[in-house]
């Protein structure tokens, strides 16, 4: 199978589908790999990298489009790719579709098969490929909310782990999920005074036995939630439904409750934010202000750092692409039932039923597909 690497084009996106030691594997697994000229440059692996590990370099991004069996991508196609893929063609990337009604409509009318990362279920419920990129992004959320919390960039002025007779910044964190946890986890381990929500209570035992009582761990509930986002410097909106719309659970009126430049970072924001009103932002324009507090909804916070985000993401993509590259879509998929649950459209048809359920649309069963 021939697999094509284009050069990300979704703005202040660095990050690429493959880094050169992922294409060796699939070169020495058999398959041919195609790489943009350049798409590498945000992590430092140049063209001469690519073609040492056994790639071909194409000139531009309709080459890959138009030669590669497998698109393989990081973030969601943009529309001026839409028009490039085809029917029998693999997507595979991250998607968001369910917030992300124009680009399911474009997927739809290519009429490819288009894999999600953010959907790929294992057996233990857990999401194996959107899990490295919510690391990153759960370990960045302090780390940008600090800064934002700086005077000079708008802030409070007020310093994360504050300093000897003085209150550090109390950070309010809703999720405990991958996300979640890491950004409680840098939050404590730069001194702030840190409270962590969730509903799953096992969830928040394991965060507390991990944490020893650093990290308050809170039941999740209306009443608890609007009196810690009251009383807090930064708020961390981390809450997921696989594959599905985030759920609103930072309202307007507990914005309003916030302090002058607090800063909210909503995480949730590639699947349409947990943060009511919010809309996305990029890293070249990361914030906003409502109600004098400032809110980053960068959709790509990963991209922020390219080079540690990209070897990680191949760490994990690596084995399923090859199952893909070595048996076929729907071969690969029977074998694998975690990599089944990431087919979100095909031929035109919606099959991941959250995203059918997200637009209205109706949707075909994985099982008739596979057979």
């Amino acid at each position: 199978m021939k697999v094509g690497v284009p050069t990300e084009i979704k703005p202040d996106e660095y990050r690429v589908g493959l880094t050169p030691g992922g294409v060796r594997e699939y070169v020495a697994a058999g398959h041919s790999v195609i790489v943009q000229a350049g798409a590498g440059h945000g992590i430092g692996a140049s063209d001469a990298h690519y073609l040492a590990a056994g790639a071909a370099i194409v000139a531009d991004a309709a080459a890959v489009f138009t030669q590669a069996d497998m698109v393989v991508k990081v973030k969601e196609p943009q529309p001026g790719e839409w028009t490039q893929l085809r029917r029998g063609q693999i997507l595979f990337t991250y998607l968001h579709l369910a917030p992300d009604p124009e680009q399911t409509r474009g997927l739809l009318a290519s009429g490819c098969t288009a894999i999600a990362y953010e959907t790929v279920v294992d057996r233990r419920g857990a999401l194996p490929l959107l899990a490295p990129m919510s690391e990153v992004a759960g370990r960045m959320a302090p780390q940008v909310g600090s800064h934002f919390l700086e005077r000079e960039h708008g802030g409070r002025g007020v310093l994360l782990g504050g300093a000897p007779g003085v209150r550090p910044a109390r950070v309010v964190v809703i999720g405990a999920g991958n996300v979640g946890w890491n950004a409680a986890w840098i939050a404590q381990g730069m001194e702030a005074e840190v409270l962590l929500f969730d509903r799953n209570l096992d969830r928040l035992r394991w965060v507390d036995q991990i944490h020893r009582g650093r990290i308050m761990t809170l039941a999740s509930n209306q009443l608890a939630v609007e009196r810690a986002i009251a009383d807090a410097d930064l708020v961390i909106g981390a809450v997921l439904v696989p594959g599905g719309r985030a759920p609103v659970v930072v309202t307007e009126a507990m914005v309003r409750s916030m302090r002058a430049g607090s800063v909210v970072v909503d995480c949730a924001i590639d699947q349409g934010g947990c943060v009511e009103g919010i809309h996305e932002t990029s890293h070249a324009e990361p914030v906003y202000e409502v109600a004098d507090v400032l809110h980053y909804a960068v959709g790509n916070i990963p991209a922020a750092v390219p080079h540690t985000s990209t070897y990680a993401l191949t760490n994990a993509t690596l084995p399923y692409i090859v199952e893909l590259a070595d048996h076929g879509w729907v071969e690969a998929l029977r074998r694998d039932r975690a990599l089944a649950k990431g087919l979100n459209t095909h031929d035109g048809k919606v099959v991941y039923r959250e995203v059918a359920e997200a637009h209205g649309m109706e949707h075909v069963e994985l099982e008739s597909l596979l057979g």
